[in-house]
C-alpha cells in the first residue's frame, strides 16, 4: 500500500532514493533521504507560504542571485542524508567538514568487515615536486607490482591478527587497533544543502585527492537530482567560477578599458612574468592566476543508474567480509 505525502518530492531524486552507487573497489554512496527542493530555497528566501505558484524561471533567477551574492541561509533549509562507505584515510579527510551530523560504524561494538582499498595502477603515482599534498606522473609497473605485494602482506597479517583476537574473545575495541587506514569504514552523514555545496566545492575540485573526488562526484550527481537549479548555480558560480585577488583584478583592469557603456580589450597591453611579479604576484600566484583564465573542463556529474545496487546486496557483501562469517 502506498501513502501520499504532502512533503515536496522530486521524481529524479525518488528514482535513486535508497539505491547504492559503488565508489572505488568496496565503497558506496546511497541517498537515504532528503528534505526540501529548490522551491524550498525560494520559499525560505521570500518567507512565503505559496507552493507551486512560481514560474521555474523566477525560481532559477532568485537561486542564482542568492548563490552569486553569497546569501546562504535559504540553502540551509534543504537537507540530505547519505549512507557511505569509504577507506579510513578518506574518512579522516571527509570528517574535517564539521557542519554535518555523522554516525560512524563502531569497531568497539561491531565486527569490522576486512575490506581494504587497493589503488589501481592508473592512480598509483609518484609524489608531486610542486605540491606537497599531491601526486604527479605514474610510477613504473615494477614499483606498482612491488607495492601491491607489500600491501597484500600487511593486510593479510593485520586481518589475521584481528581475526585471531576476535576468536580469542579479546575486546573488539582492542582487537581493531592495528587495522590499517586502507580498511573500509562507513557512516550515516546528514548535512544541509549550503554546507554540502561547500564540501563539493573543495572535494569535487581537480586539486582534491582523486579518491575523495570519486565520492564527491557521486554526491554531486545526487544533488543535481534533488535541487537541479541550486546545483546549476553552484556549478556556474562556485566550482567553475573564480574569485580574484586585488592584484589579479588590477591586472585585468590594465588589460581592459572599462566605462559605464562598454568594455574593450587593449590589444597593445601584455604582461610578462616579471611585470606580474612587480604588481605583487608570487610565482605560485601567477601560476594560479593563469589557471583561472583558462576555460575549465566541465564534469556532467550524471549518475550511472546501471550501477545502482540494492541495500540488501551491499549488506550481504559487507557481512561476508566479517571474520568468522559462515554461509
Amino acid at each position: 500500500m502506498s501513502l501520499e505525502t504532502k512533503r515536496p518530492t522530486v521524481e529524479a531524486a525518488e528514482e535513486i532514493l535508497g539505491g547504492y552507487f559503488p565508489a572505488l573497489d568496496h565503497g558506496f554512496v546511497a541517498l537515504v533521504d532528503y528534505m526540501g527542493t529548490d522551491e524550498d530555497v525560494e520559499r525560505a528566501a521570500r518567507v512565503s507560504y505559496g507552493a507551486g505558484t512560481r514560474k521555474v524561471s523566477l525560481t532559477r533567477g532568485l537561486i542564482r542571485y542568492l548563490r552569486r551574492h553569497r546569501h546562504t541561509t535559504p540553502s540551509e533549509m534543504v537537507e540530505f542524508k547519505f549512507h557511505c562507505a569509504m577507506p579510513m584515510f578518506i574518512a579522516r579527510q571527509w570528517v574535517r567538514h564539521r557542519s554535518a551530523s555523522i554516525n560512524e560504524y563502531s569497531g568497539r561494538y561491531s565486527l569490522m568487515p576486512l575490506l581494504f582499498y587497493m589503488p589501481d595502477e592508473e592512480h598509483f603515482a609518484l609524489q608531486s615536486q610542486s605540491n606537497k599534498q599531491g601526486r604527479e606522473q605514474l610510477a613504473s609497473a615494477e614499483i606498482y607490482k612491488s607495492a601491491v605485494e607489500r600491501w597484500e602482506r600487511i593486510r593479510a597479517d593485520a586481518g589475521e591478527g584481528y581475526s585471531w583476537m576476535i576468536g580469542e574473545d579479546i575486546a573488539r575495541e582492542i582487537a581493531r587497533i592495528d587495522l590499517p587506514l586502507s580498511t573500509y569504514t562507513q557512516w550515516y552523514w546528514k548535512i544541509d544543502l549550503h554546507n554540502l555545496l561547500h564540501f563539493l566545492s573543495l572535494r569535487a575540485d581537480p586539486h582534491a585527492q582523486w579518491e575523495i573526488r570519486v565520492f564527491a562526484n557521486i554526491i554531486a550527481g545526487m544533488v543535481k537530482r534533488v535541487a537541479p537549479l541550486s546545483f546549476e548555480a553552484w556549478l556556474d558560480y562556485d566550482l567553475l567560477g573564480q574569485s580574484m585577488s586585488r592584484a589579479e583584478l588590477s591586472v585585468l583592469t590594465e588589460l581592459l578599458d572599462a566605462d559605464e557603456s562598454s568594455i574593450s580589450a587593449r590589444p597593445s597591453t601584455s604582461f610578462s612574468s616579471d611585470k606580474l611579479k612587480e604588481i605583487g604576484l608570487s610565482g605560485r600566484e601567477i601560476e594560479e592566476f593563469l589557471g583561472k583564465l583558462r576555460r575549465p573542463s566541465v564534469e556532467d556529474f550524471e549518475l550511472d543508474l546501471s550501477t545502482m545496487r540494492k541495500a540488501e546486496d551491499v549488506q550481504s557483501e559487507m557481512h561476508k567480509a566479517v571474520p568468522g562469517h559462515f554461509e
